[in-house]
């Protein structure tokens, strides 16, 4: 029997959190919702609705943009990310793998401006199209060396 991989893929922000998901055949990450935060909500209304997400997706796996400065120095946005990996983690029991995300936002930009998309309806998907860069290019990594995605399936499944 062959073992699945789901994954979802993050994008995690200040004030928003992008999130994709795998397709069931692991080709391509489809868009699935932007989780909100206004100052009074707390994280862990983020938390909540990632593990609820995660359930519901069945996923194995969780991929996090992961920003490193271009010089590939960690800085405070990078550091944030981890912490939210380490919490996400311990939270849902899942793998979290942090995922260079270098040029994802401002691809996720370009995209939508070639689109043609204005201002707020930009702003208001751009945070979930910049998670399926992440999960694409984490999924296009996988596809190009097997033995690193066999390597994921052996830490999921043992």
């Amino acid at each position: 029997m062959e073992r699945k991989l789901s994954l979802l893929g993050l994008d995690y922000g200040e004030a928003t959190v992008g999130v994709a998901a795998s397709d069931g055949l692991f080709l391509t990450a489809q868009p699935l919702e932007v989780i909100r935060r206004n100052r009074g909500k707390q994280l862990r209304e983020t938390f909540r609705r990632i593990e609820e997400i995660a359930r519901e997706r069945g996923a194995n796996a969780i991929i996090i943009g992961y920003p490193k400065h271009l010089n590939n120095t960690i800085g405070d946005r990078a550091s944030a990310s981890e912490e939210f990996a380490a919490d996400i983690a311990r939270r849902t029991g899942l793998k979290v793998i942090l995922w260079d995300e270098r040029y994802t936002t401002v691809s996720a930009h370009r995209a939508l401006d070639e689109a043609d998309m204005g201002y707020a309806k930009k702003a208001a998907v751009v945070d979930k199209l910049a998670a399926v860069f992440i999960l694409q290019s984490y999924m296009d990594y996988l596809g190009n060396c097997p033995q690193e995605k066999e390597k994921l399936l052996e830490e999921i499944y043992g």
